[in-house]
C-alpha cells in the first residue's frame, strides 16, 4: 500500500463495510456523509447525526475535515458550521489512523467526554461547567429536535432537491446562451 490514492480507497471502502450509512458524493471517495448514532449510554443516546468527511489529497499523511451536518450541543462542536474540536483531528492525526477509528472511537469519545476548557461552543463550555443538569437537558433538547433519524433522511432529500435545482438551473442558463439570450 504505498499510495496515498490506495490507502484513502482503501479506508473508505472498509468504512462502508461497516454498519455505517456511507453516501459518496458524486461517487468521489474524497467527499462523503456518513450517518452516526450517538454513543449508547450517553446525553446522546438515540440521535442520529450526518456527519460530512472531506479527506485531502494527502490523506492519510493529512487528517480529514470533519462536519456535523445537523446541528449538535457540544462543548467541542460549533453549533451552526458543525466544525470538530478534537486534537486527535486536529493537531495529532497519524497515518496509523484511519476512518473507522474516527466513528468507532473518537467521535463516541468526544461526546461522552466533551472537554469545556477548549470550547469551541462558549455556550454549551459555560453551561456545563456553571450549571450540569441544565447542559444535559439542553443536550437532550437538541438531539430530540434535530437528531432523529428522519431529520437526517430530510436533510439527504434537501440536499439532493438542492442539486437538482442547480443542475436545472446551469441547463436553462446554457439554454439561454444558445438562444443567445
Amino acid at each position: 500500500m504505498s499510495s496515498p490514492s490506495k490507502r484513502r480507497d482503501m479506508d473508505v471502502m472498509k468504512l462502508m463495510m461497516t454498519d455505517y450509512k456511507v453516501e459518496t458524493v458524486d461517487d468521489s471517495v474524497t467527499q462523503f456523509f456518513v450517518e452516526f448514532n450517538g454513543p449508547p449510554n450517553s446525553l446522546y443516546s438515540g440521535g442520529v447525526w450526518r456527519v460530512r468527511v472531506e479527506l485531502p489529497d494527502a490523506y492519510p499523511y493529512k487528517s480529514p475535515s470533519i462536519g456535523f451536518i445537523n446541528r449538535i450541543y457540544h462543548p467541542n462542536i460549533d453549533e451552526m458550521s458543525g466544525s470538530v474540536c478534537l486534537d486527535v483531528i486536529n493537531q495529532t492525526w497519524s497515518p496509523m489512523f484511519d476512518l473507522v477509528n474516527i466513528f468507532e472511537v473518537f467521535l463516541p469519545q468526544l461526546l461522552l467526554y466533551p472537554n469545556p476548557s477548549d470550547p469551541l461552543n462558549g455556550e454549551a463550555a459555560a453551561l456545563m461547567m456553571r450549571d450540569r443538569q441544565v447542559y444535559e437537558q439542553k443536550v437532550k433538547e437538541h438531539c430530540l429536535k434535530y437528531a432523529k433519524a428522519e431529520d437526517v433522511q430530510n436533510q439527504q432529500e434537501d440536499e439532493e432537491e438542492s442539486d437538482e435545482d442547480y443542475e436545472n438551473y446551469k441547463t436553462s442558463d446554457d439554454e439561454m446562451e444558445v438562444e443567445g439570450i
